[in-house]
Protein backbone atom coordinates (compact mmCIF):
# COMPACT_ATOMS: atom_id res chain seq x y z
CA UNK A 1 0.00 0.00 0.00
CA UNK A 2 1.94 3.13 -0.88
CA UNK A 3 1.14 6.79 0.97
CA UNK A 4 -1.75 7.82 -1.47
CA UNK A 5 -3.75 4.76 -0.67
CA UNK A 6 -2.93 4.36 3.07
CA UNK A 7 -3.84 8.23 3.33
CA UNK A 8 -7.19 6.88 1.43
CA UNK A 9 -8.47 3.88 3.35
CA UNK A 10 -7.50 6.07 6.61
CA UNK A 11 -9.85 9.18 5.35
CA UNK A 12 -12.45 6.44 4.97
CA UNK A 13 -11.91 5.01 8.54
CA UNK A 14 -12.78 8.86 9.71
CA UNK A 15 -15.83 9.15 6.89
CA UNK A 16 -17.23 5.59 8.77
CA UNK A 17 -17.60 7.66 11.89
CA UNK A 18 -20.16 10.16 10.21
CA UNK A 19 -24.17 9.12 10.03
CA UNK A 20 -24.74 10.59 6.55
CA UNK A 21 -21.67 8.66 4.84
CA UNK A 22 -22.96 6.23 2.42
CA UNK A 23 -22.68 2.38 3.69
CA UNK A 24 -23.74 -0.95 2.78
CA UNK A 25 -27.34 -1.83 3.94
CA UNK A 26 -26.98 -3.05 7.52
CA UNK A 27 -23.89 -1.26 8.34
CA UNK A 28 -23.44 1.27 10.97
CA UNK A 29 -21.11 4.40 11.66
CA UNK A 30 -18.62 3.12 13.73
CA UNK A 31 -14.89 4.43 14.85
CA UNK A 32 -12.01 2.42 14.10
CA UNK A 33 -9.04 2.42 16.72
CA UNK A 34 -5.68 1.26 16.01
CA UNK A 35 -3.56 -0.48 18.73
CA UNK A 36 0.29 -0.07 18.02
CA UNK A 37 3.73 -0.32 20.32
CA UNK A 38 6.23 2.32 18.69
CA UNK A 39 6.34 1.07 14.80
CA UNK A 40 4.10 -1.98 15.20
CA UNK A 41 0.41 -2.71 14.70
CA UNK A 42 -1.02 -4.80 16.90
CA UNK A 43 -4.49 -4.98 16.26
CA UNK A 44 -7.99 -2.66 16.38
CA UNK A 45 -10.84 -1.99 17.79
CA UNK A 46 -13.85 -0.39 16.40
CA UNK A 47 -17.02 0.58 18.15
CA UNK A 48 -20.32 0.60 16.47
CA UNK A 49 -22.40 3.87 17.00
CA UNK A 50 -25.78 1.51 17.17
CA UNK A 51 -27.18 -1.40 16.94
CA UNK A 52 -29.08 -3.23 13.86
CA UNK A 53 -31.35 -6.14 14.82
CA UNK A 54 -28.74 -8.30 13.31
CA UNK A 55 -26.04 -6.71 15.50
CA UNK A 56 -28.38 -6.70 18.47
CA UNK A 57 -28.67 -10.00 18.43
CA UNK A 58 -24.92 -11.71 17.08
CA UNK A 59 -22.55 -8.48 16.29
CA UNK A 60 -22.59 -6.16 19.55
CA UNK A 61 -21.03 -2.94 19.85
CA UNK A 62 -17.60 -3.60 20.08
CA UNK A 63 -15.36 -5.31 17.49
CA UNK A 64 -11.85 -6.22 18.90
CA UNK A 65 -8.61 -8.47 16.80
CA UNK A 66 -5.26 -8.92 17.85
CA UNK A 67 -2.41 -9.48 15.27
CA UNK A 68 -1.39 -13.56 16.04
CA UNK A 69 2.13 -12.75 17.29
CA UNK A 70 0.88 -10.35 19.64
CA UNK A 71 -1.84 -12.32 21.70
CA UNK A 72 -1.57 -13.67 25.13
CA UNK A 73 -0.21 -10.36 26.17
CA UNK A 74 -3.27 -8.62 27.30
CA UNK A 75 -3.63 -6.10 24.94
CA UNK A 76 -7.40 -7.08 23.67
CA UNK A 77 -8.20 -6.70 27.31
CA UNK A 78 -6.73 -3.06 26.79
CA UNK A 79 -8.48 -2.11 24.26
CA UNK A 80 -11.87 -3.37 25.23
CA UNK A 81 -11.42 -1.27 27.95
CA UNK A 82 -9.98 1.88 25.97
CA UNK A 83 -13.16 1.13 23.83
CA UNK A 84 -15.76 1.60 26.40
CA UNK A 85 -15.09 5.19 27.14
CA UNK A 86 -15.66 5.89 23.30
CA UNK A 87 -18.88 4.13 23.69
CA UNK A 88 -19.75 6.24 26.75
CA UNK A 89 -19.26 9.22 24.82
CA UNK A 90 -21.85 7.94 22.07
CA UNK A 91 -24.63 7.57 24.92
CA UNK A 92 -24.07 3.96 24.89
CA UNK A 93 -24.33 3.46 28.74
CA UNK A 94 -23.76 -0.77 28.11
CA UNK A 95 -22.08 -1.96 25.79
CA UNK A 96 -23.04 -5.78 23.64
CA UNK A 97 -20.12 -7.36 23.51
CA UNK A 98 -20.00 -10.80 21.60
CA UNK A 99 -17.78 -13.93 20.89
CA UNK A 100 -17.92 -17.37 19.90
CA UNK A 101 -18.69 -20.02 22.43
CA UNK A 102 -15.41 -21.86 21.93
CA UNK A 103 -13.34 -18.17 22.16
CA UNK A 104 -12.27 -18.51 26.18
CA UNK A 105 -9.67 -16.18 25.46
CA UNK A 106 -12.16 -13.46 24.40
CA UNK A 107 -14.62 -14.51 27.22
CA UNK A 108 -11.74 -13.19 29.71
CA UNK A 109 -11.30 -10.29 27.99
CA UNK A 110 -14.94 -9.17 28.26
CA UNK A 111 -15.09 -10.72 31.79
CA UNK A 112 -12.20 -8.48 32.88
CA UNK A 113 -13.63 -5.81 31.32
CA UNK A 114 -16.71 -6.25 33.78
CA UNK A 115 -19.08 -7.75 31.53
CA UNK A 116 -22.32 -8.92 32.49
CA UNK A 117 -23.07 -12.43 30.67
CA UNK A 118 -26.66 -12.20 29.00
CA UNK A 119 -27.33 -15.28 26.95
CA UNK A 120 -25.90 -17.51 24.46
CA UNK A 121 -27.28 -17.03 21.06
CA UNK A 122 -26.89 -19.93 18.90
CA UNK A 123 -22.87 -20.14 18.62
CA UNK A 124 -22.38 -16.52 19.78
CA UNK A 125 -22.09 -15.99 23.97
CA UNK A 126 -23.34 -11.82 24.91
CA UNK A 127 -22.67 -9.85 27.58
CA UNK A 128 -22.99 -6.56 28.57
CA UNK A 129 -20.57 -4.31 29.54
CA UNK A 130 -20.61 -1.25 31.39
CA UNK A 131 -19.25 1.54 29.89
CA UNK A 132 -18.92 4.46 32.77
Amino acid sequence: MDDAQLAAWVESLHADTREGTPRPEGFVPSTHLWWVEGDDYLGRVHVRHRLTPWLRELGGHVGYSVVPAHRRRGHATAMLAAALPVAAALGIECALVTCDVDNTASRRVIERNGGLFADQRGEKLRWWVPTG
